[in-house]
């Protein structure tokens, strides 16, 4: 079939007419000549959207191969039938304030709701975390949360919750791309308004669990910057810090209101360069304490803080670990209850936690990229992940949440603040005790979803031999799994004072490679971070030399 066949067939099954208008377009305008439509036709129907390491999820567009109510749709009517098949009754659906979000959290209850489920949607746009909470509080079997998280204003998406709260991971994403696969054509697709929209009540409940990750026996004498991003953390965040009996924090008001267009970024994700600029300006106008940011969906917490009189954000892996190691301080002060259980991170995040851990007589967990996995570990009691995830909440939120992070991040500097120490001072600790970890991130950017795997493949068919002066000492292909892992598409080169994991983002189009230099412990931790810094110089330099010629 050719690629206008399968778009006609496209066109006469979408049910919405603005992207039917936007298909034919681009149909007429690919016929007539011009190869950008031809190009972007073809790539609209190069296969359908899969479950990645976030769910479902594409620039808003016509085809398969992106975010549209056809696509909804189908993913909702599949979605309800392996629910119903497997016991289930109810759902609940959550949106955040991208274009199309409520359309979508829409198309998604018709279909559920028509299919025989109880399904209840959020008031309105809201924070993933309220709709992770609220699929365990409310008891539903399967939630579904409608957004692109930290990606572009150009995309959305789809991310699926089981009635545990953690987000579906292997096998059952595969068993519900079955029960899609099977729907037939999207206008037979039965619809109904069966739904039942909550009130605020849910929040309230989410707020009033949210508040007690802070201690009462913690200082409140902090001072906040903040920004959401133009997302949907901005009101929900304020709420959290009156309710623990923070001081309001200095927000930046252009990023405050949610807008789909983040006018204010290039990409509305805290780990691109530019992103905090406005947050980071007006830290210095507050002489704040701490910088807090949160991405479009508020699922990922950024912080940042002072140092040599400028405000410097911290890498995930430096917050990760001094969550850590407040989660076990904050015990052993009986600010908390008794710390039981397994602390978790992902492959591509540092290897710190694991030492810190076993210090402290913990379990240890270390799983593939994303929370789907960190969710579901056994006896969990902390989880976090390199790209600004924390979950310090595991018994209500079993996910990512940058709300409860923030306060626990804040919680913390107020601590240390009464303490007359800093961050940094106990990350200097950390390395004194368990050695330098110091790691790094490369992200670059493809032009396509293609492009992206041709330049992965081409980094496995020929991996290189040396990186920063070091030869490598092991090169493990993920793609065939491990002891430790089920496959998935990542390279590990190991290096004699460290590693690099290589792997295409399942959210973007976007190959990362991520950067870890492990030092001895030594006492004089800022000669260590010196070596360490010049060689991650190198290390960073030659990886991304080497991933950028896989392009060509």
């Amino acid at each position: 079939m050719t690629i206008y066949e399968l778009a006609d067939q496209w066109l006469a099954d979408d049910p919405n007419p603005q992207t039917r208008e936007q298909l034919s377009a681009l149909i007429a305008a690919a016929k007539f000549g011009d190869d950008d439509a031809l190009a972007e036709l073809t790539d609209a129907f190069d296969g359908p959207l899969t479950f990645g390491t976030a769910g479902l999820r594409a620039a808003m567009a016509p085809g398969p191969n992106r975010m549209n109510s056809a696509v909804v749709r189908r993913a909702s009517a599949g979605l309800a039938r392996f629910t119903l098949d497997n016991g289930g009754t109810r759902a609940i659906v959550g949106f955040d304030a991208r274009r199309n979000s409520e359309q979508f959290a829409h198309d998604t209850a018709a279909v559920m709701s028509a299919a025989g489920l109880a399904v209840e949607l959020l008031p309105r746009p809201l924070p993933t975390p309220v709709l992770a909470f609220a699929v365990r509080q409310r008891g539903a079997d399967v939630g579904v949360m409608i957004t692109a998280s930290h990606n572009p204003a150009r995309d959305n998406g789809y991310k699926v919750y089981l009635g545990s709260g953690s987000q579906i991971a292997p096998p059952i994403d595969t068993y519900i791309a079955r029960y899609i696969n099977d729907v037939g054509p999207v206008r037979l697709i039965p619809v109904g308004d069966g739904w039942v929209t909550l009130d605020d009540h849910v929040v309230d409940s989410y707020l009033e669990v949210a508040a007690t990750v802070y201690s009462e026996q913690v200082p409140r004498n902090v001072q906040v910057a903040y920004t959401p991003l133009h997302g949907v953390g901005g009101q929900i965040f304020v709420q959290a810090c009156k309710r623990v009996g923070l001081p309001a924090p200095t927000v930046v008001a252009a990023q405050f209101a949610p807008d789909p267009e983040f006018p204010t970024v290039d990409f509305p994700n805290p780990e691109e360069p530019g992103a905090m600029d406005q947050v980071l300006e007006l830290a210095k106008d507050v002489a704040a304490d701490v910088v807090i940011a949160h991405d479009p969906d508020a699922d990922r917490c950024a912080m940042a803080v002072s140092r040599a009189g400028r405000y410097q954000m911290l890498c995930g892996d430096d917050v990760g670990a001094l969550l850590a190691w407040w989660a076990i301080e904050r015990a052993r002060r009986n600010f908390g209850p008794v710390l039981s259980g397994t602390m978790a991170t992902s492959i591509v995040s540092s290897s710190l936690l694991e030492l810190i851990a076993g210090a402290a007589g913990l379990g240890y967990k270390c799983t593939l990229t994303g929370f789907k996995y960190l969710g579901a570990v056994d006896s969990l009691v902390y989880a976090y992940e390199e790209a600004l995830g924390y979950c310090v909440d595991p018994k209500h939120v079993r996910d990512k949440d940058g709300i409860t992070a923030a306060l626990r991040i804040i919680e913390l500097v107020a601590f240390l603040k009464e303490q007359g120490r800093t961050v940094d001072d106990v990350l200097a600790d950390l390395a004194r005790e368990f050695g330098v970890h110091l790691t790094d991130q490369i992200s670059i950017r493809m032009p396509t979803v293609s492009h992206m795997r041709a330049a992965m493949s081409a980094a496995r068919a020929n991996p290189p031999s040396t990186l920063a002066a070091h030869g490598l000492i092991g090169v493990t292909d993920l793609a065939n799994g491990s002891n430790d892992f089920p496959a998935t598409d990542a390279l590990v080169w190991r290096l004699p004072v460290g590693r690099v994991i290589v792997r295409p983002s399942g959210t973007e189009p976007k190959l990362k490679a991520y950067l870890e230099l492990v030092f001895e412990p030594h006492r004089d931790v800022e000669s260590a971070y010196a070596q360490a810094r010049a060689l991650m110089v190198l290390l960073r330099a030659d990886v991304n030399e080497f991933l950028r010629s896989s392009q060509s």
